[in-house]
């Protein structure tokens, strides 16, 4: 039997193909997620007052993903994506299935970096798989699938992981990990097909940094960061401008959820682009724009009103940038590279979730929570100019 190739998977059902993919997106975000979200108010050993030891718990798995994504990346180029996907999602499974068996806050800590690390390996070996089994017509209406599956792992996992910590703790979420990721892996083992390594010249130290520094990569990489910082921001602290103003859980809890569901556009938007109705250079300028107008809402405007109108914009912008970004980034990264691409491009991504709340909290504690919100809405306003300004790079087939 021959090899499958991108051209077969499409012929033979290119949704089934994709589809585990989408599914394995959906375990790094409900990973970790899930866990994160509940860290501080369900933790055993009353982490929640332990404020050093619940942001190392907080930023292992990120840290983790930070550090391993390019190196996985390159190793997906290296050997083909197909067995780093296979061997991450299993990783996940035997992490999560090590807390189960260990069960106390040490091993919450080691899990957690393992489940980052295993993370590291599935996440960009998904993103290089999907740029490589879509063509390029129906590629942004891919990667908008792809961000929709990780808005709904975002959505769920803080409500989910919750209800299964408060019924059994987190050997039951850590349960319920294991399952999920043993079920993907095994669905993307029968369903993706093999995808072997391109030919690939030799890269120097020059060379990578040549390519990383190209506008083809550097400007959708720098709008996923700004979009990702804006929604994490908003995630984290949309909520408090509502408990300033003495909004309940709940009202606070539906703008939330109104910024999480918007993702659920982006699959939509993705096939805006393919047809050409959506240039790139134009989408991520008017995303990123619209998601600086959200964020200004807040300051403008503290009652519920506002927080819904701030968590349906600042969800509009992201929505319209994440799947055009990505496939930006895959359009203009030689195929060969697509897993170093795709790696790396995720670290802007993991440095704009840690950074936008930290703008945010710290020009709050500083000059005030509604200073916070206009301070990163100025720089994500920036990244809108310099996105205008600035061509994107050559495509590659």
């Amino acid at each position: 039997m021959s090899e499958p190739t991108e051209s077969t998977g499409s012929r033979t059902g290119e949704g089934a193909v994709i589809r585990p993919l989408f599914a394995a997106g959906f375990v790094t975000a409900f990973g970790a997620h899930s866990v994160a979200a509940n860290l501080g108010a369900a933790s055993p050993g009353g982490l929640a007052s332990q404020l050093f030891t619940l942001g190392v718990l907080l930023a292992l798995y990120d840290g983790a993903e930070v550090l391993l994504k390019p190196v996985f990346g390159s190793l997906a180029d290296r050997i083909g994506p197909r067995p780093v996907l296979l061997g991450g999602l299993a990783g996940f499974a035997i992490a999560s299935a090590a807390y189960v068996v260990v069960g106390n806050p040490a091993g919450l800590g080691l899990a957690r970096f393992a489940q980052g690390a295993a993370a590291a390996a599935f996440s960009p070996s998904a993103g290089a798989m999907i740029a490589r089994l879509a063509p390029d017509r129906r590629r942004g209406r891919a990667f908008g699938s792809y961000g929709a599956w990780k808005g709904l792992g975002y959505t769920l996992g803080p409500l989910l992981g919750g209800i299964l910590i408060n019924v059994a703790g987190y050997r039951l979420l850590f349960v319920v990990l294991t399952a999920l990721a043993v079920v993907v892996a095994v669905w993307a083992a029968v369903s993706v097909p093999w995808l072997p390594a391109l030919p690939r010249r030799r890269q120097t130290v020059v060379d990578l940094g040549r390519r990383l520094g190209d506008r083809g990569f550097l400007v959708p990489t720098m709008a996923l960061a700004a979009a990702t910082a804006a929604l994490f921001a908003g995630v984290g602290f949309l909520p408090v401008v509502g408990a300033g103003a003495g909004l309940s859980a709940v009202a606070t809890g539906a703008a939330v959820s109104v910024l999480a569901a918007t993702a659920a556009l982006q699959p939509l938007v993705g096939r805006m682009r393919d047809a050409g109705q959506l240039g790139d250079r134009t989408a991520l300028t008017v995303g990123l724009m619209v998601t600086a107008a959200g964020l200004a809402v807040p300051a403008l405007l503290a009652d519920l009103a506002g927080l819904l109108i701030a968590a349906a914009v600042i969800g509009l912008g992201t929505a319209v940038v994440t799947p055009v970004a990505f496939a930006a980034l895959a359009a203009a990264s030689p195929p060969e590279r697509l897993g170093q691409t795709m790696g790396a491009a995720e670290i802007g991504r993991e440095l704009g979730d840690a950074g936008g709340p930290l703008l945010i909290g710290g020009l709050g504690a500083v000059i005030g929570l509604a200073s916070g919100f206009l301070g990163l809405a100025a720089l994500v306003a920036l990244a809108a100019g310099l996105a205008a300004a600035v061509r994107l790079g050559t495509r590659h087939p």
